[in-house]
């Protein structure tokens, strides 16, 4: 485990890489690759409960020994500080005290459109699976749905909207291309 925040957040560039297509065939088997094949989940982190909810599903639902865990925190202001680190380095913490044998990375964005810089990164680390946390439907928080929902059609991987239920029903809603606010009982 890296000893300083800045070992452990890390900015990318220049990596030129493809990403993948999923049908909906190969998206009922993504938890079961082979032992050999390693997948890189990547979340997008921000302050909100729902992101983390996210993050914690894809830690236990999809994530496997020897994957790579990405968790992406994008800033759109100018200034950098050091609580948006510190967000990405404790939910980085988080995960590797849940799951230690899954590798975690984390990476803080400074860009522009939230959606195109998401786009932009999966293509370039070559991410299988993206998941996003998806709010209650209420109308204040509708431009976070469509946000997920852009991500849903637009990237190239397999996305994943994750939205946990009430406190009373459990288990979690789940969005993709092909299914929407299917309830997964886990």
């Amino acid at each position: 485990m890296p000893t300083s925040e800045s070992s452990f957040v890390r900015q990318l560039s220049g990596w030129k890489l493809t990403s993948k297509r999923y049908t909906e065939s190969q998206m009922e088997n993504v938890g079961m690759m082979m032992p050999d094949q390693r997948k890189r989940v990547m979340v997008v982190v921000d302050q909100s409960i729902h992101s983390k909810h996210a993050m914690l599903w894809a830690l236990t639902h999809v994530a496997n020994q020897g994957d790579m865990l990405t968790l992406l925190q994008i800033q759109v202001t100018p200034n950098f500080n050091n609580a948006s680190s510190s967000l990405v380095t404790s939910l980085g913490t988080l995960c590797k005290a849940c799951k230690p044998e899954v590798e975690v990375e984390a990476l803080v964005i400074q860009g522009g459109p939230k959606l195109e810089t998401v786009v932009n990164q999966v293509k370039k680390l070559d991410v299988s699976v993206l998941v996003l946390g998806q709010n209650n439907s209420s109308p204040i928080l509708r431009c976070t749905e469509k946000f997920v929902e852009q991500c849903i059609n637009r990237v190239e991987c397999l996305t994943i909207g994750v939205r946990k239920q009430s406190k009373g029903i459990g288990g979690y809603l789940i969005s993709t291309r092909w299914h929407k606010d299917f309830w997964l009982l886990a």
